[in-house]
């Protein structure tokens, strides 16, 4: 059987939000088994919202969560190494209206969690299984979830004229499994131009964003002195958040993703069109271990 599964022990970290410039204290809980993945603001009387597609309201520079007077921003990156570590059930609490950047991956968070270490529950694991194509589109945007035979498969290509970013290869495939997302995925950063930094902070964004948690490029190069961690470590930061993105859909998912030009808003449309159409999906689980065809064997960190 494939369980459900949760961290064996709360962990808790201390970093800058991205776009407030100011200190976040972010906390993971184990959470019972049905329960799935909570956000908890402590600075607000422990509000909480769930983790559903209909609450991500806003997805301008990130993915936000929003129910009534009560935000979480920035969770992106965080669910994307909850969704690469397996995890369904997670009490996620912040004192502040976002998630912290840490070093703009994920590889921060998988290292909590590596950390925290995996306790499996006493219910069977529920995947998202795609059995008739989704696709949406925004001028020559698109994003598609279709069915797939061996788990879950991505590609993903992205099309910026900007020379440092022509200069790597701009499309990705990632056969998401917990190893090949940690070795190929977790570590790539956010990026930015510098370009539009004036403006976003007009607006309030990007008050935190620095060389040390993000990729800035100036017209012509890219900016940080230690240069890129891979060669197109673009479209995999674009791969990493899109995994963030669709495992809010609630379960994770089994299925081909593919897309072009994609982001946040485009990628919270294709799952709740999914969610959505009752006849385009199915929940299953796995009576064998072996039959999984997601392996989340974390590796040591």
């Amino acid at each position: 059987m494939s369980y459900e599964r949760t961290i064996a022990q709360e962990m808790t970290v201390i970093g800058v939000g991205l776009h407030s410039g100011k200190s976040v204290t972010l906390t993971l809980t184990p959470a019972e088994v049905g329960m799935g993945i909570i956000f908890e603001r402590t600075d607000l009387n422990n509000a909480r919202i769930a983790m559903r597609a209909n609450l991500v309201q806003d997805t301008m520079m990130s993915s936000n969560l929003v129910q009534n007077d009560v935000r979480v921003g920035t969770v992106e990156h965080l669910l994307s190494a909850v969704a690469a570590c397996g995890l369904d059930n997670l009490i996620i609490r912040v004192d502040a209206p976002e998630m912290p950047i840490m070093d703009g991956s994920a590889a921060p968070f998988m290292a909590l969690i590596s950390q925290a270490g995996i306790k499996e529950q006493n219910a069977p694991k529920k995947f998202l299984k795609i059995i008739k194509p989704i696709c949406v589109n925004d001028g020559d945007k698109w994003a598609r979830l279709e069915p797939y035979g061996q788990g879950f498969l991505m590609d993903f290509e992205i099309d910026f004229a900007h020379d440092a970013i022509k200069a790597t290869e701009q499309k990705m495939t990632l056969d998401f499994n917990t190893v090949n997302f940690y070795h190929q995925v977790s570590a790539a950063r956010t990026f930015g131009f510098l370009k539009d930094l004036e403006y976003l902070r007009t607006h309030g964004l990007a008050l935190g964003g620095s060389l040390d948690n993000a990729v800035v490029l100036d017209d012509d190069a890219v900016l940080n002195e230690s240069g890129l961690r891979y060669p197109n470590e673009f479209v995999r930061h674009k791969v990493l958040d899109a995994v963030g993105d669709l495992f809010v859909i609630g379960h994770a998912i089994l299925g081909h993703f593919s897309a072009y030009k994609s982001g946040h808003a485009l990628n919270n449309m294709l799952i709740r069109a999914v969610l959505d159409d009752d006849s385009s999906h199915e929940i299953v689980t796995f009576c064998k271990k072996e039959d999984v065809p997601i392996e989340y064997s974390l590796p040591k960190i």
